[in-house]
Parts: structure tokens; C-alpha cells; sequence
């Protein structure tokens, strides 16, 4: 199924993309809309680091006071500083996550935007996500919780739940399904697609990943040589903490949501003005929604292959004969 021009009224149809094609439209739209995507990364992920860094510098504090030993051998910590500890390290985890799904949620909504041939605004994505914040930070524990208890229960249950699972924060935000509906559709849709799902979404996460640990590598090694300036180490794990997020959080937010469209296409035939009308945008009059999508590949016509290359002198291809 060839991809068609954008008509007013019209739905615009899509066609089943391989793995490959899959991770290039993610690039594609990730390139495309560089500038937006960090924006609705950058405001949810800066001032958590910030904070962060404030409330690891507290802990730093008390860990500081612990390691003095007293006269008499015994460290010098008290149960308020163990308090101290414990509310620190509680708001760091819970910021990071909340944090995280919002970015990721924004990101999920740029992207879509893309898809319909808008320009996608930072702002309204960023609305979209904190309007369903409970809902996403409810379903990411369920997320969480059930591929945790397929790990330790047996591996096994936990990889295929990696995959199985997947496409569940898409189908919470474009199909308004909460909680447990939300994962068993993201196992309807994955059904029979289990090994392309899985292994698109494991190379986007490994590749994410190695960016990840390059652009917090560069920053903590120039950390380290701040020879025990602490405020500069600080800002600068703040810098690395919010580049590393930046970089990585809309790449892989692009996957998966080009990974979501390309099931309900093989499953549903589904349509960008179907995506349009569930999040309420209407796709512009010169829209040009699949520009993303590569066209697909050529039919060959037998005999249209030479017998050998270069081509002998004379030869034509069957279809022109």
C-alpha cells in the first residue's frame, strides 16, 4: 500500500514498515523536530535536576558528618539525619520518574503531531501530557511492577513482557485506555509481532543508551578534573543529567510511537485521520502527513535483472520488450 497525498476528508493511508524503515522515520521526525522535542524535554528535566542536585548535596552533607568517627569510635549520625537521608533519596527517585514520564508523554505527543503533517508546539504537548499524568504514572507502575515479577519469578516472563508491553503508553494517550486496558492492548496489538517489536524497541534503548553514557561521560570526566570544586561538579552533572535526557528521551519516544502506528496499520489499516480525530487536530489543508515514511521498495518483474553486470549490449528489461 503506497502512501498517499494528504486530501481534505479524506483518510491518508499508510503501509507496514520493517524494522529498518521503522528506527529511519524515527530519526527522520526526530531530526525534523530537533528544536521542539527539547524544548518539551528541557523545562519538565532542567529544574529536576536542579533539585536533585540540591537534594544530593544535603545527603552529601550528612554523609560527610557519618564518616566522622568520634573520639570514642562512634560516628556521629543522628535519627534525623537518617530522616535527612531517606526523604532525600525518596523525592530524588520520585522526581526523576515523574519527570520522566511526563518528558516521555510530551515527546510521545510532538511526535503524533508530526505524523499529521503539523508543526507540533512544545506548550500543547506539554498540556496534553499533565492532563494525563495520574493516569501515566499509574500505568508505568503497573509497567514496572509486572516486568519486575516476571524477572524474578523466571526470566522469561520478564523479556516477553518487555516486548509484549511496549506499545502501552501510546495506546493510554491516543486511545484513552487506563491502566490494565492499556496493557492488554499493547499485547493485542504486539500479538504475532512480538520479535520485530522487541527488537526495534531493544535497539532504540541500546543506541540511546551509548548516547546517553557518551554526552554524561564527557561532562563527569570534565567533573572530575574540577580538582574538588564541588558547585562546579554539581552544575556540571546538572548539565549532563538534562543533555543526556534531551538527547535520548524524544529519540526513543519516536520508536515507539512509529512502532505503535506501524501495528495498528498491519492490524487495523489504520489511518492518520483516525489518529487526527482521537486527539482532536485537524490535519492542515497542504498537510503532507507520510513525507516521513520511505516510499516501498520497487517490485522487480521477472526478467526486468540482467543476467550479469554490467548489463550485455542490447539487453532490455521483460517489461519494456
Amino acid at each position: 500500500m503506497e502512501p498517499v497525498p494528504a486530501v481534505p476528508g479524506e483518510p491518508v493511508a499508510l503501509r507496514p514498515l520493517r524494522v529498518g524503515e521503522i528506527l529511519d522515520v524515527a530519526i527522520k521526525v526526530y531530526r525534523a523536530h530537533f528544536k521542539t522535542l527539547i524544548k518539551a524535554v528541557i523545562v519538565i528535566i532542567a529544574p529536576v535536576q536542579v533539585v536533585s542536585a540540591l537534594l544530593n548535596s544535603s545527603i552529601r552533607s550528612v554523609s560527610d558528618r557519618a564518616n566522622q568517627v568520634s573520639e570514642t569510635g562512634t560516628t556521629s549520625i543522628h535519627g534525623g539525619d537518617i530522616a535527612t537521608l531517606i526523604v532525600a533519596g525518596l523525592s530524588i527517585a520520585l522526581l526523576g520518574f515523574v519527570a520522566g514520564q511526563l518528558a516521555s508523554a510530551a515527546s510521545f505527543r510532538a511526535v503524533s503531531e508530526a505524523y499529521l503533517g503539523e508543526e507540533p508546539d512544545w506548550r500543547t504537548s506539554l498540556r496534553f501530557a499533565l492532563h494525563r499524568l495520574r493516569s501515566l504514572l499509574w500505568l508505568a507502575l503497573l509497567h514496572a511492577l509486572l516486568i519486575g515479577v516476571g524477572f524474578v519469578l523466571c526470566v522469561a516472563p520478564g523479556v516477553y513482557l518487555y516486548g509484549a508491553l511496549a506499545v502501552a503508553t501510546p495506546a493510554l494517550l491516543f486511545e484513552d485506555l487506563r491502566g490494565t486496558k492499556a496493557l492488554r492492548r499493547s499485547r493485542q496489538l504486539i500479538k504475532g509481532r512480538w520479535w520485530p517489536t522487541a527488537g526495534a524497541v531493544l535497539a532504540a534503548s541500546i543506541l540511546t543508551s551509548i548516547v546517553g553514557a557518551a554526552v554524561s561521560g564527557i561532562l563527569v570526566g570534565a567533573a572530575v578534573g574540577t580538582h574538588g570544586n564541588q558547585l562546579v561538579a554539581d552544575i556540571l552533572n546538572v548539565i549532563g543529567g538534562t543533555a543526556s535526557a534531551m538527547v535520548t528521551t524524544p529519540f526513543l519516544a519516536a520508536v515507539i510511537v512509529v512502532l505503535y502506528f506501524d501495528l495498528r496499520v498491519r492490524k487495523e489499516g489504520f489511518d492518520l485521520l483516525l489518529l487526527a480525530q482521537r486527539m482532536g487536530v485537524e490535519p492542515s489543508m497542504t498537510a503532507t502527513p507520510v513525507s516521513f515514511i520511505p516510499e516501498p521498495p520497487p517490485v522487480v518483474v521477472e526478467g526486468d535483472e540482467p543476467p550479469f553486470w554490467p548489463p550485455p549490449p542490447g539487453w532490455k528489461p521483460r517489461s519494456e520488450s
